[in-house]
């Protein structure tokens, strides 16, 4: 058990605990901001109003938010609390964790004001931004000599380094580096969900299902999917090889496949915080066999990416956010709130309209588009509704953090 020695005002911390640890802040702030941020794709997509500024590539800018805003803030919220647990070091918390707070939240604002030197301070801002992170998450790890987790934070430096290629490629500076620096952003994220999924999933499912079940775990497909997915991440990123990737795609989908049948089992249909992190992990396998099909059968690359998005990581987050959100707030994550369901089966039915539904008819392009956009506004509006007050105030148990 850590023991931490609250430095705040013991008098407000029992009604305000935002800032206690990283989940908290990050968990709702990222959450309010994929709503607004879905609301002005949504205005500038389907309404044709105009809210981005022409010095960004409206597409670019929603790939970019959704990637660099909304999902590499619910990594850090689940990372600065995790990196506390496996270090017994305090992450940061207090005016140190508001200032990365800051540094993400102006990153969003400036780069909607439309001017040149908005734009280079935005960037600026989201650079300084997951530097930041990536030095708060290195400290306690080498205090601690855990030298296997870093292999999952040095994810995060891989992730400024595809930021640093789409800065320079808005900038002018690199040619294509918006695209290099959108798909490094997009496969660093998928692979810190894959490898965490692996830690957790499994035992998440053995501990929740409400009987013995012990889950298969094959080594081999273990090395596999990392070194086939390493191997896809960068020919797709850097090389010109469509049917390598496909192949690289299939086998990873084949690989993937094994690893959560050997996961199943019929007790997590009963509990949504497990069927939920069970279906989006089958939504990355749905995106694998889709990315192979874009080059057997001309599926549009674009139904991947939404996919791996939102189904995949819209899902696994939104999923990973509901249950530690209770469980580091001293509640029981065997009875989460009313109407959890409801949100998770919004993103998935959003996810069916965005990807499947434009292959059966995609006349109606258009409005699965509108149809899949209102169902994640929804989802991620519940989710504030129903935990906003958990991550504004403090433990149930009495207990810091």
């Amino acid at each position: 058990m850590i023991t931490i020695k609250n430095s705040d005002n013991q008098q407000n911390m029992n009604a305000y605990a935002l800032f206690h640890l990283g989940f908290r802040a990050f968990f709702l702030i990222a959450s309010l901001f994929s709503v607004i941020s879905m609301m002005i794709w949504m205005a500038e997509l389907v309404f044709s109003i105009k809210l981005i500024p022409n010095s960004v590539s409206p597409v670019y800018w929603h790939a970019h938010e959704m990637i660099y805003g909304y999902a590499l803030a619910i990594i850090a919220g689940f990372l600065l609390t995790a990196v506390r647990n496996w270090t017994n070091i305090q992450t940061l918390h207090g005016w140190s964790l508001f200032v990365l707070l800051l540094l993400w939240l102006l990153a969003r604002i400036v780069i909607l004001i439309p001017s040149e030197q908005s734009l280079f301070v935005g960037l600026l801002l989201d650079n300084m931004f997951i530097l930041y992170l990536s030095i708060a998450l290195t400290i306690p790890i080498v205090k601690a000599k855990l030298w296997k987790n870093m292999a999952v934070v040095s994810k995060i430096y891989f992730i400024l380094i595809g930021h640093v290629f789409y800065s320079l490629g808005l900038l002018g500076v690199f040619h294509d580096g918006q695209r290099i620096g959108i798909y490094i952003g997009l496969y660093m994220v998928l692979s810190l969900i894959l490898v965490l999924s692996r830690r957790v999933l499994p035992m998440f499912i053995e501990r929740g299902v409400g009987y013995k079940v012990m889950l298969k775990n094959r080594g081999w497909v273990d090395v596999a999917c990392f070194v086939l997915f390493l191997c896809f991440a960068v020919t797709d990123v850097f090389f010109t090889s469509p049917a390598i990737t496909a192949s690289l795609a299939a086998a990873l989908c084949v690989l993937h496949s094994v690893r959560l049948w050997g996961w199943y089992t019929h007790g997590i249909w009963k509990k949504p915080l497990l069927w939920v992190l069970y279906m989006g992990y089958g939504w990355m396998i749905v995106a694998f066999a889709l990315k192979a099909a874009a080059f057997v059968a001309g599926v549009p690359t674009s139904l991947a990416i939404h996919a791996f998005t939102v189904g995949g990581i819209g899902m696994m987050t939104l999923g990973m956010m509901s249950r530690i959100s209770l469980g580091h707030t001293g509640r029981d994550i065997m009875n989460p709130p009313t109407g959890v369901s409801m949100m998770f089966v919004m993103l998935f039915v959003g996810a069916i309209i965005r990807v499947i539904l434009p292959m059966i008819s995609p006349e109606n392009y258009q409005l699965w588009i509108a149809l899949s956009q209102g169902l994640w506004i929804m989802a991620f509006i519940i989710f504030v509704y129903l935990y906003a007050v958990i991550l504004l105030r403090p433990r149930v148990d009495g207990r810091w953090g």
